[in-house]
């Protein structure tokens, strides 16, 4: 007999209601916390940037942007990342590595994740509105009711901190995470699209989606977990 059976439902559903609704409310507190901490250091970078920038180059613009409560945007030259608080907290599928984690097997709360996603987009697709160009998440911050966290990402990313992490996330750590989606985001070039993707096109796109004709694209990125080969 299971423990939903050996009691009862109602009282199975108040314990699980309480415990799941606590941790999940910790975990917002601390996604906020973290995200404005993540703010923080990247208003410092900007600014510690646009000093090491040569004066007279007015097409390296570096800024910072504030958009929400839950969103900022920071853009090096051609480049913007945006930083996005998703205000749900969420668990993974259980072929998902986390899962397997003897921290997340322990107890069942500790697999409840707040997340901040991090984006790659071209800083000309908000510029000239082009709708139809993709943005790629360079890295996922996940944080849990004990603050305790880890990462998914591209590149140095994926080895940062790919595994429940023992302490609490700190202001250091964060630093480091906005350097390095930076230089992930510097580093992915831009493509030409396949000329036959190009070689045509119709006189909607002329007239009206003229700056995005033969626009470059990013390569796309994949999550740490996705590159694994099944065992």
């Amino acid at each position: 007999m299971n423990t939903m059976e050996a009691q009862d439902p109602l009282d199975f559903i108040k314990q699980m209601l309480e415990s799941k609704s606590d941790a999940k409310q910790r975990t917002y507190k601390h996604l906020l916390s973290t995200f404005q901490v993540l703010r923080d250091e990247a208003k410092v970078i900007a600014a510690e940037l646009t000093k090491r920038a040569r004066p007279g180059d007015k097409e390296v613009t570096i800024d910072y942007a504030e958009i929400s409560q839950h969103e900022f945007h920071l853009k090096l030259a051609g480049d913007l990342l945006i930083f996005v608080l998703h205000t749900n907290v969420v668990t993974f599928e259980a072929e998902h590595p986390i899962m397997q984690d003897p921290y997340i097997v322990e107890n069942e709360v500790n697999r409840y994740f707040g997340q901040i996603n991090i984006y790659n987009f071209m800083s000309d697709s908000l510029k000239f509105n082009r709708v139809n160009d993709p943005g790629y998440l360079v890295a996922r911050l996940m944080i849990n009711h004990e603050n305790r966290f880890f990462v998914e990402g591209e590149g140095p990313l994926a080895q940062l901190s790919n595994r429940i992490s023992e302490a609490p996330i700190s202001r250091e750590y964060l630093q480091l995470l906005v350097k390095l989606s930076l230089t992930i985001a510097i580093e992915n070039d831009l493509t030409a699209p396949p000329y036959q993707e190009v070689k045509f096109i119709t006189l909607y796109q002329k007239q009206e989606h003229t700056p995005e004709l033969g626009g470059g694209q990013k390569i796309g990125f994949k999550m740490s977990h996705e590159r694994q080969q099944p065992q």
